[in-house]
């Protein structure tokens, strides 16, 4: 039996009090008021709504180690990414590789494998898996159906993954930026619950008076917050928090979901609808086995300094005691990596792109959107080749299939990034996660889709023969490197990136999703541009 004495947060009556929680095994047996000489307060763990771990380039067992130490006791995690990879093989990975930890992860069956049938993934999770993975894992919810114009034009194939979900009486989670009106409301009839795309005040509050809860998301390079705060008091039961993609220097510099309290607080966002927000409507809505401090939950609380600088002295998950006085208290062993890499390294002439005396469309990079814009230019042309302009800051962006022999790598042209010499590829690109790369030169761009082949995934930056790599051997996604040294490494990259010209707050994260086919305006895919809001490919020339 154990004893905590401090402030104790009751968010279902609403009320600080000091009292003891009295723990045995791994729930609490009761929680009394008592006068103590503790001024440190005692609340439920903090919950982040939806995740994808691998945005953290670590392995479950290791990104455990970064939530706990924030607070965070629970995450709902959507395994998409691997999932686009590997398949089931990769879904499985993650859940048996959290079993590694004591953080509590709810895993979802991804619905969007792959996101859509314009690009070329290295798996396809069709109904059938997804029934498969639901009754052998008695995972809770379905992951973010991505495919919106599948569920609103009514594709034979999505609507047999939302029966499936409902077969099994899971949560179905929502991606659907920027739709409103009668699209919307098919959208959410078809038993759609959750959204964490909104870019604005007013979209969130007629998704919730749809009915559907708003997962205010504070990320690496989406950040929503303060445009949506406002939800979280007037629509309190409605509201969850959630990071969705973080890398790993931020998750160390400013934290997880804690960091999102802590920009609550600076709001004067009442504390109680604050905490609310991250703890209790997301175990009220998943139905997860996690506890919310009252007597019989399970012992899964943290203990804080106080309620403004929200500093994290403790969590304890299921009444372990598993980070205290800066000290991770669970250890982790390495493991043998799974991947798949099957194209083979392109050469200089793969990359040309022929003169045909036209103006090309162009992707625009907003900072910290996941949306771009596409503007007309007129291209920079060296020997009957359109190349990177990099007076305009208009580069050539390249998405190569990693996943076939044979391939051939997609040319577009981007604006924003910023990046004056050498070139930049990563294995990370959302969602299929092929190879994405931009640059200054043909020669740089090749060098540095390469250097992503000969390792098998990873970032990369590339200049002449300079080359600084950090290395993601499990699907090119996740290493099992510790946080501290992925996060060294990234930042590293981040800083030789932003020296030669960047000003992009998340300049990996941003390259990442340029690929993705679902988010407008203009993207590119494996097979070449894609307009979102057409929902069709397009030609670079206009």
């Amino acid at each position: 039996m154990k004893k905590y004495e401090g402030n104790i947060v009751d968010l279902f009556n609403r009320k600080i009090f000091k009292g003891e929680v009295i723990v045995e095994n791994d729930k609490i047996i009761d929680i009394q008021e008592k006068e103590n000489n503790s001024n440190f307060y005692i609340l439920p763990g903090l919950i982040d709504a939806h995740v994808h771990i691998e945005s953290s380039m670590l392995i479950p067992q290791e990104f455990a180690k970064l939530a706990v130490r924030n607070g965070t006791v629970a995450v709902v995690s959507d395994p998409h990414e691997i999932a686009n990879v590997l398949g089931k093989e990769g879904v499985e990975f993650m859940i048996e590789n959290s079993k590694n930890t004591p953080l509590k992860v709810f895993y979802s069956v991804p619905s969007c494998v792959p996101a859509t049938d314009f690009e070329t993934s290295g798996a396809i999770l069709n109904h059938e898996d997804i029934d498969e993975l639901f009754a052998k894992h008695k995972l809770l919810s379905l992951g973010e159906m991505m495919n919106y114009p599948g569920v609103i034009y009514e594709d034979e194939n999505v609507l047999k993954k939302l029966e499936v979900a409902k077969k099994h009486n899971a949560i179905i989670d929502g991606h659907i930026p920027g739709i409103s009106g009668e699209n919307l409301e098919k959208y959410v009839k078809a038993g759609i619950s959750t959204d964490h795309e909104c870019f604005t005040i007013d979209e969130a509050i007629e998704k919730i008076n749809l009915g559907m809860k708003i997962l205010i998301r504070e990320g690496s390079a989406a950040k929503n917050f303060n445009e949506l705060f406002p939800i979280i008091s007037k629509f309190n039961t409605m509201v969850m928090l959630c990071t969705d993609d973080s890398h790993p220097d931020d998750l160390i510099k400013y934290g997880h979901i804690n960091k999102i309290l802590k920009m609550g607080i600076k709001q004067n966002i009442d504390i109680f609808d604050l905490l609310i927000s991250a703890s209790v409507n997301p175990v009220l809505h998943y139905k997860l086995p996690v506890g919310l401090l009252r007597k019989n939950d399970f012992a899964d609380f943290i203990i804080i300094d106080n309620l403004k600088d929200f500093n994290i002295l403790e969590t304890i998950i299921n009444g372990q005691t598993v980070y205290s006085n800066n000290r991770i208290l669970f250890n982790t062993k390495k493991i043998k990596p799974i991947n798949k890499f099957n194209a083979k390294p392109i050469s200089v002439e793969n990359l040309r792109v022929e003169n045909l005396n036209k103006e090309i469309k162009v992707i625009e990079v907003i900072d910290n959107e996941l949306i771009t814009n596409q503007i007309i230019c007129k291209p920079k042309v060296e020997n009957n080749n359109l190349v990177s302009d990099i007076e305009k800051d208009i580069l050539k962006i390249v998405v190569y299939n990693r996943y076939q022999e044979n391939s051939k790598p997609q040319i577009g042209f981007i604006k924003g990034f910023g990046l004056r010499d050498g070139a930049v590829a990563t294995s990370v690109a959302h969602d299929s996660h092929n190879i994405i790369a931009i640059g200054n030169t043909d020669q740089d761009i090749c060098n540095a889709i390469n250097e992503i082949m000969e390792n098998k995934g990873g970032l990369t930056y590339v200049k002449n023969k300079d080359y600084y790599t950090l290395n993601l051997e499990f699907a090119g996604l996740m290493t099992q490197d510790n946080a501290e040294n992925v996060a060294q490494k990234y930042e590293t990259l981040n800083k030789i990136i932003k020296v030669n010209g960047s000003v992009l707050t998340a300049p990996f994260m941003t390259l990442s999703f340029m690929a993705l086919l679902v988010i407008p305006k203009l993207k590119i895919g494996d097979r070449g541009l894609f307009d979102v809001e057409k929902f069709e490919f397009t030609e670079l020339f206009v």
